[in-house]
């Protein structure tokens, strides 16, 4: 098992879960994807919420590894510090691109997520871009105290509640691309 990180579990981190071989595959098989302007629920106006774009990865023959080793990098950072009634994904996972040309960002937003009718419990995101090829973009997590900045390596995969409070910082220079993925389960009670 790889070596795990946590921070008064606000988040965990799950490093070396891809080869770089891996890592290239994946990112390559994004590329290809459909991309679009990125939305948040309601549609309403999003500016100032949000400017980025994504594309959504379906499971199909190509994707099955990729879904099995999230799934299972989800299921092994639960059981040790969640401990979340999770059932599985609860839709696609989002390829998400931040490029520099309009200073891409999200800003402060809890996944409650609004296409199922399973509540997104666990969020989970992948870095897919060497840090030194972008500046800014930070994943950044709101705890009682503090904003806490993850370590953004690529092929880290940063899981933390999907109620808590994150954000994705403005990026000023280059391309950041990540995957973002959701496990659901029944209301918590």
């Amino acid at each position: 098992m790889p070596p795990l990180q946590a921070e008064n579990q606000n988040f965990v981190t799950w490093e070396n879960g891809f080869s770089e071989e891996e890592l290239d595959t994946l990112e390559a098989y994004c590329d290809e994807l459909t991309i679009d302007t990125a939305t948040v629920a309601g549609d309403g106006d999003i500016q100032g919420i949000r400017e980025s774009k994504v594309g959504w990865i379906k499971l199909n023959e190509n994707t099955t590894w990729f879904y099995d080793r999230m799934a299972y990098i989800a299921r092994q950072l639960n059981a040790q510090f969640y401990r979340f009634d999770i059932t599985g994904f609860v839709e696609d996972m989002q390829f998400t691109v931040y490029e520099s040309s309009n200073k891409s960002f999200y800003e402060w937003h809890i996944d409650s997520g609004h296409s199922t009718d399973v509540p997104r419990k666990l969020s989970m995101v992948l870095t897919l871009t060497d840090p030194k090829k972008y500046q800014g973009g930070k994943l950044q997590i709101k705890t009682s105290t503090d904003d806490v900045t993850p370590d953004a390596v690529r092929g880290t995969v940063v899981a933390f509640p999907s109620y808590r409070l994150h954000r994705v910082t403005p990026v000023t220079r280059g391309l950041r691309k990540s995957i973002v993925v959701w496990v659901g389960g029944p209301p918590f009670k």
